[in-house]
């Protein structure tokens, strides 16, 4: 890219190195990256198309750029996700927010449709807090309690807290469902559990596509031999976790409701229906205490 290149002759050139990568969608990628890049909006972008750009913006593209072609997720090279309509900050220490996960949203406002309840929620797995941060939003009354094993997915999660308002009635704390008494200092039981628990098999993990693969935290990802790793603890406490006539309510895999819903089945909550996400897929397992 020569340093006196126009804005268009860069986000060509982008388009190209996108391309041989293997990446889909190249030219609103490249897009994406040359507006972080030149600290431009997309239309100024456009209406500036043939504008000489800044060598500083060219330097800037090109180290975007090489990190896109590694195939490092756009939303950590842009710091952000968007989930629910709201600005998730994100980093390689938390899962990327999904559209898939939206389904959990939704399953929570159908089933309990006044939102001026003063409910309190638990997120195991806070990863970004996606979930818990946005059901607050949701529900303006709520308190919520969110635990990561994560240090760094943590702070993640308080930053996305304070952005988003809601940090006075969110505690973000430590906590792996994998050691002997995670439940203690939970405070429970809740009105309502969230969770979007790793349910990945671990033999499949690293065959996934290298955006997840090499860039995602395993962490977020292995859900043991086979996928249900997570789903066994967290059905096992759920009695203990949620009050009579309170909801546990968890993404799935692919496949994977039907289990999920008899693990939930066998420690005595009353399994409903799944819901599908956008793709058709039973994505989100609903069971009441």
């Amino acid at each position: 890219m020569a340093e006196n290149a126009s804005y268009d002759a860069l986000l060509r050139d982008t388009a190209v190195a996108l391309t041989a990568a293997g990446i889909d969608n190249v030219r609103f990628e490249a897009r994406l990256l040359l507006s972080r890049a030149a600290g431009l909006t997309i239309e100024q972008l456009i209406s500036r198309g043939r504008d000489p750009a800044p060598a500083a913006s060219a330097v800037a593209l090109r180290e975007l750029t090489a990190r896109r072609v590694r195939r490092e997720p756009m939303a950590y090279i842009l710091g952000e996700r968007e989930f629910w309509g709201l600005p998730f900050k994100v980093s390689p220490a938390v899962l990327i927010p999904r559209p898939d996960s939206e389904t959990v949203i939704e399953t929570v406002l159908d089933l309990l449709p006044d939102r001026s309840r003063t409910l309190r929620i638990l997120d195991l797995g806070l990863g970004s807090g996606c979930l818990l941060l946005t059901l607050l939003r949701e529900y303006p009354r709520a308190t919520g309690v969110g635990i990561d094993a994560s240090a760094a997915a943590l702070a993640i999660a308080q930053s996305n807290a304070d952005a988003l308002g809601v940090a006075s009635r969110a505690r973000l704390q430590a906590g792996d469902w994998r050691q002997a008494g995670w439940t203690s200092s939970l405070d429970g039981p809740f009105d309502l559990l969230v969770s979007n628990p790793p349910y990945i098999e671990t033999a499949v993990v690293d065959g996934l596509m290298p955006e997840v693969a090499a860039h995602e935290p395993r962490l977020a990802l292995d859900g043991g031999t086979d996928g249900f790793a997570a789903y066994r603890i967290i059905a096992a406490e759920a009695p203990r976790l949620v009050v009579p006539g309170g909801w546990a309510v968890v993404e799935a895999g692919e496949g994977q409701a039907p289990a999920i819903a008899a693990l939930f089945g066998a420690a005595g909550l009353t399994p409903k229906p799944p819901r599908q996400d956008l793709g058709g897929i039973a994505r989100v397992v609903p069971a009441q205490y």
